[in-house]
């Protein structure tokens, strides 16, 4: 019986894959599926994942896009070959860390939940001091119930958007979450943020182990990185779903829920503020595009966030976060000027 799917999207990571299919290799039982797939890669990946597959005969299940196409289609052409209980998405160049899935298998038996969360560490190749003090070795991806079996999901939401870790690789999903449609957003950037709160949203029960599974590899290229004015427009936009869904629900208790319109607001300001800076940055970009574009990050937070800037503004004052309410209300003055016909950069 599979009782776990491991889904590997693979795209020119040919220095990184082998480590990560041999973390997965030395701790999957009989009872894991294995499924790799190139997303078209043009730098040997595929070809090494057939050497794996003789090294390792009938582990690995093997697929391959006939054209590239991104992230989240590699992801859903995978969750559609899946047959084990529970999916759990790991990044090609990442790592699963000793005891993972051990510790996953084991929560899984006693506990039943729709979804494990896991924390993380950073992986970078020349760590400094400055990194392990930042607490890299352990990275927390969830602020709520821990150790057990919850069936909040109002803390279950809040818990993920106060970190603000929403990746795919920290949360293992059961399978049957996935089938009234749930997919990852086709062409899209912070794909995570647009999906992984609506997995959330359909949970009834999580249960979150404050322990470290994944290594996440830190490499320069990320998303962040490389900000373009569609990316910039994605992260604004990315919570979008989420908004759409609880609507969707009509569950007035959950819309209602103090933490969860904290958190949710909180994570909406963030998008904000990141589209925001990347906008002040770009002195080439046409006056008028960039008018635009601080309108439309505004529009966003507005039609996304269930509490205002102002009511947000001050939600962080009574919690005392003085420095991130005068970053909020600077932010908010900047988008204004941004957003002005005639105003100066």
């Amino acid at each position: 019986m599979t009782w776990l799917s491991i889904l590997v999207p693979v795209y020119n990571v040919l220095p990184y894959l082998e480590e990560c299919l041999q973390s997965v290799m030395d701790q999957a039982d009989a009872g894991v599926q294995v499924l790799v797939l190139d997303d078209c890669s043009t730098d040997g990946s595929w070809a090494l994942m057939q050497q794996l597959d003789q090294r390792w005969p009938g582990r690995l299940q093997l697929m391959q896009h006939e054209r590239n196409a991104g992230l989240s289609a590699a992801r859903n052409t995978m969750i559609d070959a899946a047959t084990g209980d529970y999916l759990w998405f790991l990044d090609s160049d990442d790592k699963l860390l000793p005891g993972a899935i051990a510790g996953l298998s084991a929560i899984v038996k006693q506990h039943v939940p729709d979804a494990v969360l896991c924390d993380f560490s950073v992986w970078r190749e020349a760590p400094r001091l400055k990194h392990r003090l930042r607490g890299e070795a352990h990275r927390h991806s969830f602020q709520g119930p821990t150790l057990q079996r919850s069936q909040d999901r109002g803390a279950l939401l809040a818990g993920l958007l106060r970190t603000g870790q929403l990746h795919a690789w920290s949360k293992i999903s059961r399978r049957s979450l996935w089938d009234a449609g749930l997919r990852f957003p086709a062409g899209r950037y912070f794909e995570d943020m647009m999906t992984m709160p609506q997995m959330a949203l359909r949970c009834s029960s999580f249960y979150y182990c404050p322990q470290p599974w994944v290594a996440y590899r830190q490499r320069a290229n990320s998303i962040l990185a490389s900000m373009t004015p569609a990316k910039a427009a994605d992260q604004s936009a990315a919570l979008w779903p989420l908004a759409q869904a609880v609507q969707a629900l009509q569950d007035d208790a959950l819309r209602n829920d103090g933490r969860l319109q904290f958190a949710w607001a909180h994570q909406a300001a963030r998008n904000l503020i990141g589209a925001l800076r990347f906008l002040d940055r770009q002195r080439d970009m046409p006056p008028a595009q960039r008018q635009a574009l601080a309108q439309q990050f505004l529009a966003d937070f507005g039609r996304i966030s269930p509490l205002s800037l102002p009511a947000l503004r001050q939600a962080y004052l009574r919690r005392g976060w003085w420095l991130r309410a005068w970053k909020l209300r600077s932010w908010e003055r900047r988008a204004q000027q941004l957003g002005t016909p005639g105003a100066h950069a």
